[in-house]
């Protein structure tokens, strides 16, 4: 074969290997988008399955859909590539037609022999797809020689890799080990002297002992708190002045009922138990209802369709990776979840509302109170929406509270009575003594005002309020009487009645009384008001004398209902009803259920990618049949059930993960050497693997709180009301603290990609200029930067020591010669720069507090300590 020849051979087989087109990565999920709703596990029209290559080749009840000769003129083809809207494929209203992209894609498939892996998981129905499947606890793999770690997590990755020929890296460096550990469970870096106790042992030998610390650390139910409050789509109040749009304020005592529990180690099952039904398994417990907050979360104002729908979504999302909105309107195109699922789940959380109930010291809820999720209608009917049209519902077939079938597991609704204060919360102890003793100390307000003067000299207006006042008390303790003899079914009930009915009708006359004295002093003024013009001055006394005409008219009307004999009064407070449905407890014990195989799964899924930077499920919110099973499956489903048996606790799930060998391993993988690093790229690329570390930027919240935690400036005050998002710059407090709602979110935390509250189980991380910008322009950063300059040059005096202390502190480790080499030349050329300047008054700098040093070399100090929390490192988790 001549040179020109082989030089033809070899580019066609770069070309032709360029081209490729892989199968897994390409074709199947264009099938599955494109085709599954039609042609998947759920259904086959025309006899045409295409989620399996053999299928596809296999052809339809017509014959085949490919042709391998004529690749362009093969049916499947036709059909996708049509013009014609009463051919084509996806049909019209159904799906997005393809590109001419993704059409090429598939020609060149046929062209290549439409191949596919002869191992291609294919499932006969949907109750055999992994998910769907009871996670099995499998015996651990044989231990590999070369390991040297027990670990399960260690023995079920080391088998992988063996069989996948993949060789891990090393244990990451101590100093990155250290910091990445501290950030990962606290969310805050570890303080010098942190450093200095731990790592003295350059083999982290007590590494276990600091996984303990860390997790008993309440900073680790902060970290923690805000990664589920992403889960369960945290939202502080969104509106504006007293306007409620969506959630409630007030709402921060979920925020805080999340921290404590994850703190104290509850378990995850009766976490969910407690969100979705805290008021019926403890109604009378007000550290309870606050969990409540992940349903009154989803309040919506404007329409409540659009409050249930967020609650069935996000639910299933949520608790069990199920997509189920889609259903709202026709029969899941993608998994076994039918319409009237849908609506069979909808009718659990029907009948629920949301309240307020007044806590301990403060009766105005809108100052203050605890927002919690009720039964409010507990005869309300669900009906199906014809096509998901809330316009045309479907009420001749009224449907049960119900839940997906695929999932075969006990759903069993029990009403459960409440008792008294649940139903009657105006009857806790506090609010009885709180109003009455507000309501003497306006009496004692009256007394002292008239014992202050002599009785000749008191006004009608003080002797009125005091009688007033006498009446209030009066009033306020027979409704009191009444009420409660009435909840109780006493029998005196009715006589109790008719004297709170007196008192209080004769309350509101001398209230209206006391109005009218009041008017009458008002008219005087009026008319010895000096007023150079007569037309104004007449106004303002007609309006006085209208005013008090309607106040004798309303004084005769209360005067004649002294006379009524009737027993209606106002009861103290609010009643609810006695009873809850029981729905929700059913449905969260059934997503609780040992039986259940999603629930677990997908808690260990989100726990395990905010380890390791990526999930083991890689859509952590759909496990439906979309979605393929996992590499790791045996390890998932060992997880989940060593979950289950150790009552759902996440700090032991935390401690096998912290533990393991493959979550120390370290990121930089050139150690490997290039032979061996080239062979693992070439396996595994993405790392699907996990052989080594992936490097991960930090999450807002942790960028902000380790630029006030490295200055020693951060409040480490717990829990507490929302604050204010726009004093994000001025407040020390844990970024977790601060109000994140729709419309109210800190700037600093948006450009380092903060949870959005609509959405957010797994957040994004882009790399944009804002960010560098922000940590360059923030006046947080400045003020920080300045506190720890000042902090390091008053234990130090030379700059090399300066730039030891300040990498130490802010990165977490040693500079290497070379940084050194370049913060010792940045210092001296700073400093020569500012110390030719007339002034070192910042210009066109944003507002600080902590005002900058007044000589040259201190600032260019403050100026080093700034560039190093605008470092990479000081970002990134390696």
């Amino acid at each position: 074969m001549s040179r020109i020849m082989l030089l033809l051979f070899a580019l066609f087989l770069v070309r032709s290997n360029a081209t490729a087109i892989d199968y897994e990565s390409e074709i199947k999920p264009l099938f599955v988008e494109k085709c599954g709703a039609c042609h998947g596990v759920l259904q086959q029209e025309a006899g045409l399955r295409l989620d399996a290559g053999s299928f596809v080749r296999q052809g339809s009840d017509d014959g085949s859909v490919l042709d391998f000769e004529h690749p362009r003129q093969s049916r499947l083809v036709e059909r996708i590539a049509t013009t014609d809207h009463n051919h084509r494929m996806p049909p019209e209203g159904q799906g997005t037609p393809l590109s001419k992209q993704q059409i090429n894609k598939l020609i060149e498939w046929i062209e290549s022999g439409a191949t596919s892996p002869a191992d291609e998981p294919i499932i006969a129905s949907p109750q055999e797809h992994w998910a769907y499947q009871r996670p099995i606890k499998r015996p651990l793999p044989q231990a590999s020689k070369t390991s040297d770690s027990t670990n399960p997590i260690d023995v079920w990755m080391d088998a992988k890799w063996q069989q996948a020929g993949l060789v891990p890296t090393f244990r990451a460096n101590p100093a990155n080990l250290l910091r990445r550990i501290y950030l990962d469970v606290t969310g805050l870096p570890p303080t010098l002297d942190q450093q200095d106790a731990v790592l003295e042992d350059s083999e982290l030998a007590n590494w276990s002992t600091l996984v303990d610390q860390l997790l008993d650390d309440p900073a680790y139910g902060e970290k923690w708190g805000r990664h589920w409050m992403d889960v369960w789509r945290y939202s502080d109040w969104d509106g504006y002045k007293n306007e409620v749009r969506g959630s409630q304020p007030h709402i921060w005592h979920w925020r805080d009922w999340i921290v404590e529990s994850l703190n104290a180690d509850k378990g995850y099952d009766a976490m969910v138990i407690e969100m979705l039904a805290g008021d019926e398994i403890a109604p009378e417990d007000m550290n309870t209802l606050r969990a409540t907050g992940f349903l009154v979360r989803n309040f919506h104002k404007s329409n409540r369709d659009i409050w249930l729908d967020a609650t069935v979504e996000h639910s299933a999302k949520a608790f069990l990776g199920m997509t189920i909105a889609c259903a709202r309107c026709h029969d899941h195109k993608y998994d076994p979840i039918s319409q009237q699922e849908y609506y069979n789940l909808r009718a659990v959380f029907e009948p629920h509302r949301v309240r307020t109930e007044p806590l301990p010291g403060q009766s105005d809820t809108s100052k203050q109170g605890l927002p919690r999720a009720y039964d409010a209608d507990l005869d309300i009917e669900t009906f199906l929406y014809v096509q998901g049209n809330e316009k045309n519902p479907d009420k001749a077939h009224p449907l049960e509270p119900g839940v997906p079938a695929i999932i075969d597991t006990t759903f069993q609704v029990d009403a459960i009575p409440l008792p008294t204060v649940a139903s009657h919360p105006f009857m806790r102890d506090h609010v009885e003594a709180e109003e009455l003793t507000f309501i003497r100390e306006e009496l004692k307000k009256a007394q002292d005002a008239i014992a202050s003067e002599p009785d000749e000299q008191s006004t009608p207006i003080a002797r009125q309020t005091l009688v007033l006042a006498k009446a209030k008390l009066d009033s306020a303790e027979r409704r009191w009487a009444a009420t409660k003899a009435k909840i109780h079914s006493e029998s005196a009930s009715a006589s109790l009645a008719s004297q709170a009915a007196d008192a209080e009708r004769s309350f509101q006359f001398q209230q209206t009384l006391l109005s009218v004295l009041k008017q009458r002093s008002a008219v005087s003024a009026a008319n010895e008001l000096q007023e150079t013009d007569e037309k104004k001055k007449k106004q303002s006394i007609d309006a006085a004398e209208k005013k008090l005409t309607e106040l004798e008219k309303e004084l005769v009307e209360a005067s004649v209902q002294l006379t009524q004999s009737e027993n209606n009064f106002t009861p103290v407070g609010t009643s609810y009803p006695t009873t809850s449905t029981g729905r929700r407890t059913a449905f969260a014990k059934w997503i609780t259920h040992p039986d259940n195989p999603l629930a677990a799964r997908v808690a260990i899924n989100h726990l395990w990618m905010r380890h390791f930077g990526e999930p083991l499920v890689e859509n952590v919110f759909d496990f439906g049949l979309r979605s393929s099973r996992p590499v790791h499956h045996e390890l998932l489903d060992w997880l989940a059930v060593e979950f289950m048996e150790n009552q759902w606790s996440m700090k032991h799930l935390h401690r096998l993960i912290l533990n393991s060998r493959t979550y120390q391993l370290g990121s930089s993988p050139e150690q490997l050497g290039d032979a061996v690093l080239q062979q693992n790229l070439s396996i595994d690329p993405d790392n699907e693997y996990f052989w080594r570390a992936n490097v991960r930027r930090l999450e807002a919240e942790v960028v902000r709180d380790s630029v006030l935690a490295v200055a020693g400036s951060l409040d480490r005050t717990m829990g507490g009301a929302d604050i204010d998002f726009e004093d994000g710059e001025k407040n020390n407090r844990r970024s977790l603290y601060f109000r994140h709602a729709y419309e109210k979110q800190m700037q600093m935390l948006v450009t380092f990609d903060a949870a959005n509250p609509t959405d957010c189980y797994r957040r994004t991380e882009s790399i944009i200029p804002q960010q560098a910008l922000a940590l360059a322009n923030s006046p947080l950063a400045m003020d920080q930067s300045r506190l720890l300059a000042q902090r390091i040059s008053a234990q130090v005096s030379d700059g090399n020591s300066f730039t030891h202390l300040a990498f130490r502190i802010t990165l977490g480790r040693q500079a290497t010669d070379s940084e050194l080499s370049t913060c010792s030349q940045f210092l001296q050329q700073q400093t020569d720069l500012l110390a030719n300047q007339t002034s070192l008054s910042p210009v066109g700098v944003a507002k600080t507090t902590v005002q900058p040093a007044t000589n040259a070399e201190s600032r260019a100090r403050e100026n080093l300590i700034h560039v190093l929390m605008n470092h990479n490192d000081f970002v990134t988790l390696r």
